[in-house]
């Protein structure tokens, strides 16, 4: 449909009113939410994830999508809610505790929300046991965590033992991510994924959850 692939298109482009506009268009004309979202917004960030991941786009154009995507899904959550349409899934992100980077994190939360997920952002310096509670309590399938410094992303191995402990894991999965964090490291500690750039942890969930 032309619509929906002009919101695709204007969400690369990062143009926030174009967006919005087409939008409201597509749901005055009685298209379905789910396709508006799909077919509209979520290609449209497809597109940018797969351009950002090749280095063909950066960081700020990223943000430029992200804000325009969030003019439509502003327009289109009342009636997703309204039609029961479920998320990919809850994702709890949060940068490890002592740890007060959340740049890659924020990246890794824009990417995510573009793929569909719905996200629970801790933010940073989050103890491991914060970490658990918030999944159990929210229902995510995943936690996510992040780390820019040697010292901290050691903290990392308690959330998978606390998982472990309260006989969670395999339940609510875990993905890695951050400067000094490599695969082997992932694996040691044994979460579940790695992620090394915003784009792979995005597909590495999707994985994890079962939607790739």
């Amino acid at each position: 449909m032309e619509l929906l692939k002009r919101i695709a298109e204007g969400v690369v482009g990062g143009d926030e009113k174009q967006v919005a506009q087409l939008t409201g268009q597509a749901i005055e004309q009685s298209t379905s939410p789910k396709l508006i979202l799909d077919d509209g917004l979520i290609a449209g960030m497809n597109v940018v994830g797969r351009r950002f991941k090749e280095h063909e786009i950066f960081l700020p154009d990223v943000l430029l999508a992200a804000r325009a995507m969030y003019a439509g899904m502003d327009l289109l959550k009342p009636l997703l809610v309204r039609d029961g349409i479920p998320s990919q899934g809850k994702v709890v992100l949060g940068t490890i505790q002592g740890d007060l980077h959340d740049i890659g994190k924020n990246l890794v939360a824009i990417m995510l929300k573009g793929a569909g997920f719905e996200i629970i952002d801790l933010g940073n310096d989050v103890a491991p046991q914060r970490f658990v509670q918030a999944a159990k309590d929210q229902g995510a399938k995943v936690i996510g965590m992040s780390a820019l410094l040697t010292t901290t992303m050691v903290k990392m191995r308690d959330v998978v033992e606390l998982l472990e402990q309260q006989k969670l894991a395999g339940k609510i999965k875990t993905i890695v991510g951050g400067a000094p964090v490599s695969e082997a490291f992932a694996h040691e500690i044994g979460a579940d994924a790695h992620g090394f750039d915003a784009a792979s942890a995005v597909e590495r969930v999707k994985i994890l959850v079962g939607k790739n």
